[in-house]
């Protein structure tokens, strides 16, 4: 997992997001499948970020090779599964601490979300199901909508 820095080219909004690599984000930019969380913009490019370099005392430590096996190695990009598990759990529970506060619609979302950027309901936090062709409709229309990072089951699925 890499995280970048982003900015979209409407506002210049500043915003991270999470790719599985580099290549996976240039596969993502290409297809429109990014867009600026405030605003919607898809027009989305690497922001300069600083190099995120660690306290000495937050370095991880590496494991001593076995004898005969060559040097220890750290994961790439030094990115220890156990650190990503972490960090996708703290996602994990962000998400669902602000979903209750947010109303499920369901297959209707975009039209819930037209309607409040339209003034003909009142605005909310809502939560739902878009296809792709749905969801680039809203963004260019400039209707701020965006995936949750942490799939969920609807709730007229759950058990």
């Amino acid at each position: 997992m890499i995280v970048f820095d982003l900015c979209c080219a409407a506002g210049d909004h500043r915003f991270e997001a999470w790719f599985a690599s580099s290549d996976s984000f240039a596969d993502q930019q290409a297809r429109g499948l990014i867009s600026c969380p405030v605003c919607g913009d898809s027009k989305v490019k690497k922001a300069v970020m600083a190099p995120r370099v660690g306290a000495k005392s937050n370095r991880q430590v590496s494991v001593p090779a076995k004898s005969g096996s060559g040097p220890a190695q750290e994961p790439a990009g030094g990115f220890s599964p156990e650190l990503v598990r972490q960090l996708m759990a703290e996602i994990a529970a962000k998400q669902a601490e602000m979903l209750p506060q947010s109303r499920w619609v369901g297959r209707d979302f975009a039209n819930a979300a037209r309607a409040m950027h339209e003034g003909r309901a009142a605005e909310d936090l809502i939560h739902g199901q878009a296809s792709p062709e749905e969801a680039e409709a809203l963004r260019d229309d400039g209707i701020a909508a965006m995936p949750l990072l942490v799939p969920i089951i609807p709730p007229d699925l759950a058990n």
